[in-house]
């Protein structure tokens, strides 16, 4: 005997799904293995049906050779069945449409398909083989596909669902019935158990999803719920909804959800229920109301990935001591990583936790030689990386723990802080004052609209190299801070997590057909393309400083530690580039908020003392961006001002941003700044800033812009004009002094310090009126590079003189002679010293007008001849 039956408490699709069955299997019998949804239980009543239904009582179980499961595959689902399915010599065959689990019955045919309705699968199957139907029976199947895709509406809803509908139009179903069978209005009883949900509704954030759970009392279970299941999440737009009912002995569960994260079937299925991602329903026995929503909430918990795990907010590598570091070695451990608290291991397992505050009393006492293991606390909560927020929030908080170490592999992985939990109870704050919560930014969409097409390609293929080594790649600092602001900027650096920026580099430039440079002690690298362009990579690393000034002591570290060690806060963006996170802006920090309140803030109070310049920087974003620097950043720069952090520091850095500075076309307000702050005087004592000054280097700057306007292949660097007119007030000696300390290096650029005092001489005698003959003026100022030119016209006083400046490098410099030394041997001119000296006299006279076309030169060249006949002879 074969039996066609599906799941209890059945509705319309499952139904639907038999009669289709039955096409298949025409001498199969109809049977329900339970309970019925009111609604089927109502149409059944008025509804002629095509096949006889036998009610289970009358089905000797012993002679089933056959059952065909429909829309259903889990075992618990199907009644006395369950055990039918089991025995030995039944053939067992299953056409679903929900996911498959291990638990599922196993069949000769499994007929699987993810659509909307189950009725679906099997109508599209009789298309296959051409059955036909009759309106009755189109009709039956038609109102189990509306019912479960609502109309053929629900997310859920697959492109098989409407072409199995049109499917049943030919047959000539008719949609009038389908509708009057699906029509649901709702009885005063039901009316009543809606407000009873309404009232009772409490409302959860678990993993980012809204989530609801009412409850309600009813006598008799009708099993008709679904409908108000669907009233309540459309009257308020809820995104996951679960309703709770006590009935009798037992407590049934309606799902529904909206969001692909709640996959309502899966959760149920913890409970002993299952259905759709988006519909499912369970029903528990012997169990409260208390109890059944303390055990669906932890199956909504365990089933809804969390917003943000335990591996996003910890801090990696860990810093950590082992069981004999001393007390005293541990104080200094924690000093130098500015650290509270840290994991004591062996072979990389937590032993322990030992505190600064339990170190710093036991240093006191006497204790300092004493191995951490004697004072470490050993009762220690831990927590794998993928641990909830939930979870990690009791662990620290309901169990008073300082730092919660992260396990992976028995091994510890990284650490969680009370710190760490802070800023999320400052998130959920704010979310809860209606300011938002944390929200997932991504960027792509403006990378690639201020983007050049090469540049957004190169950082996808980063992002795509990395992940092949199993790395993260960012791109960090201030491309990501200027894409932010829709500045241009395309100095990018990448930092590489999880792996060695270095291998990373080599690979990448090895696969674009670049160089690589590679600074091993710093663990970065710098990669070369053909067409001139660098890409700067780096290792996330921490760092630390022995002293004051000191370059840092790098280690390998995670992007956090590595943003960490910013300047400042609104540099601490970093943008992945992984590809299944391309775009998306990771803040640590608050980095968005300063950028919004235009604000500088330094990350931590000792960071202008571990590096002093820091502080001229703070003062060119202050000005490039117009930003303004916080009083306790303005605070603590000036501190560090009266302690002249600038002595622990090497020349060659304070000249390095210094260059920055003066590269800005705000580097006039910046050095206004600088001096306010007494910042000036600490590079030099002599460099003043006044009215004067100001003045100057303002003519030197438009001085700059007159000359790139020449669009002259001489290239000018703005910075050493503005460096000599910054320091037009020190003298020779002071200058050079300057100049060693800085560590200025170049042969043009010490070239053109060493030769300011002649540079000035020259000015002198222009001033004096000396060089007025156009010769005069070229033979003085042609051995001048063109920044020192372009600082003597901003020192010219007069506007005659300027006029003169601009007549040189507009038309003197340029100038060259008709005749060659070709054209002079020609003119039987023997080849020696001689033709340099007459071509140059050549120049003079052309240079002042004297000598104009060739004929002009070669007369003159004749005359030169004649006036020392004793040096040259024509021929």
């Amino acid at each position: 005997m074969e039996v066609i039956t599906s799941h209890i408490n059945a509705d319309f699709d499952t139904f639907a799904s038999m009669v289709a069955a039955k096409k298949l299997y025409p001498e199969a019998r109809l049977v329900f293995c339970g309970s019925l949804e009111k609604g089927l239980r109502d149409g059944l009543e008025t509804l002629q049906t095509p096949f006889p239904i036998d009610k289970i009582k009358d089905i000797d179980l012993d002679k089933v050779t056959r059952v065909i499961l429909v829309d259903v595959s889990h075992p618990g689902r199907i009644g006395p069945f369950a055990d039918v399915v089991k025995m030995q010599g039944v053939d067992v065959h299953v056409y679903d449409h929900h996911p498959a689990t291990p638990e599922d019955v196993i069949g000769s045919v499994v007929v699987r398909k993810p659509y909307g309705s189950n009725t679906s699968v099997i109508t599209l199957i009789l298309k296959e083989r051409g059955i036909t139907l009759t309106p009755q029976e189109a009709t039956i199947l038609m109102t189990g596909i509306y019912e479960d895709t609502g109309f053929l509406s629900y997310p859920s809803t697959a492109p098989q669902d409407f072409e199995a509908a049109s499917y049943l139009l030919s047959f000539g179903a008719d949609l009038t019935v389908v509708s009057d069978l699906l029509r649901k209005e709702l009885t005063p009883e039901e009316v009543a158990l809606l407000n009873e949900f309404l009232q009772s509704e409490t409302k959860y954030t678990i993993g980012g999803v809204e989530t609801v759970i009412a409850e309600a009392y009813i006598e008799k279970y009708q099993g008709d719920l679904s409908i108000l299941a669907h009233k309540i999440r459309d009257i308020e737009n809820m995104e996951c909804l679960f309703l709770l009912v006590d009935s009798e002995d037992r407590v049934h569960v309606i799902a529904r959800s909206r969001n692909p994260k709640a996959d309502v079937g899966k959760i149920l299925k913890a409970i002993g229920g299952g259905g759709h991602p988006n519909a499912a329903s369970a029903t528990i026995k012997g169990i409260t109301l208390i109890q059944a929503k303390d055990l669906l909430l932890g199956a909504i918990r365990d089933n809804i990935p969390p917003l943000r795990t335990a591996k996003e907010i910890m801090s990696f590598p860990p810093i950590t001591l082992t069981l004999k570091t001393t007390l005293k070695e541990a104080v200094e451990v924690m000093r130098r990583y500015g650290i509270n608290a840290a994991p004591v291991v062996r072979a990389g397992r937590v032993q322990g936790v030992i505190t600064r505050q339990v170190l710093d009393k036991a240093v006191y006492h006497g204790l300092g030689p004493a191995p951490v293991a004697d004072y470490m606390t050993t009762e220690v909560e831990t927590v794998s990386s993928d641990t909830s927020i939930e979870k990690i929030r009791e662990a620290v908080v309901g169990h008073g723990q300082r730092l919660l170490p992260v396990i992976e592999k028995h091994k510890v992985i990284g650490v969680i802080t009370r710190t760490d939990l802070l800023k999320l109870l400052q998130e959920e704050l704010k979310a809860a004052a209606g300011e938002g919560a944390r929200k997932i930014r991504f960027l792509s969409g403006l990378m690639k609209e201020k983007l050049p097409e090469w540049a957004f390609s190169l950082l996808k293929e980063a992002g795509e190299a990395a992940f092949a080594h199993g790395f993260k790649a960012y791109a960090v600092g201030g491309f990501v801070r200027d894409l932010v602001l829709r500045r241009e900027n395309l100095d990018i650096d990448i930092v590489i997590e999880g792996g060695n920026g270095i291998v990373f580099a080599e690979d990448f430039a090895k696969r674009k057909g670049a160089k690589v440079k590679v600074h091993h002690r710093f663990k970065t690298a710098v990669i070369v393309f053909p067409d001139g362009f660098k890409l700067d990579v780096a290792t996330a690393r921490l760092e630390y400083y022995e002293r004051p000034g000191a370059l840092p002591t790098v280690e390998q570290s995670s992007l956090k530690l590595d943003l960490y060690r910013r300047d400042f806060i609104m540099n601490t963006l970093a943008l992945s580039l992984d590809p299944e996170r391309f775009g998306e802006l990771i803040d640590f920090f608050g980095a968005q908020k300063d950028l919004k309140e235009k604000t500088i803030r330094v990350l931590h109070n000792l960071s202008f003392i571990e590096d002093p310049t820091r502080m001229l920087r703070a003062v060119r974003f202050s000005e490039k961006f117009d930003f303004k620097i916080s009083k306790h950043t303005l605070n603590l720069l000036k501190n560090s001002v009266k302690l002249d952090m600038f002595r622990t520091i090497s020349g060659a850095r304070i000249a390095d941003e210094l260059k920055s500075m003066l590269e800005e076309e705000t580097s006039g307000k910046s050095l206004k700044k600088l001096s306010e702050l007494g910042l000036l005087k600490l590079i030099h004592p002599s460099i003043v800033w006044d009215k004067d000054e100001e003045r100057l280097f303002e003519r030197a700057g438009d001085a700059l812009a007159w000359y790139e306007l020449l669009y002259t292949k001489d290239h000018a660097e703005r910075w050493l004009v503005l460096l000599l007119a910054l320091t037009d007030r020190l003298d020779e000696k002071e200058l050079s002094a300057l100049v060693s300390k800085l560590g200025i290096s170049g042969r043009k650029r010490l070239d053109v310090l060493s030769a300011r005092n002649d540079a000035l001489r020259v000015l002198g005698r222009m001033t004096a009126g000396q060089l007025r003959k156009a010769s005069a003026l070229y033979e003085a100022l042609n051995p001048l590079e063109v920044e020192l030119i372009l600082y003597l016209m901003a020192k010219a006083e007069r506007e005659s003189l300027r006029k003169a400046f601009s007549r040189y490098m507009t038309k003197l410099r340029h100038t060259e002679t008709i005749l060659k030394g070709a054209d002079l041997k020609n003119l039987g001119v023997e080849q020696g010293p001689v033709m340099g000296e007459i071509l140059r006299e050549l120049l003079k006279k052309r240079l002042d007008g004297e000598a104009v076309t060739r004929e002009d030169e070669e007369e003159c060249v004749r005359a030169f001849v004649r006036k020392k006949p004793h040096r040259k002879r024509l021929k």
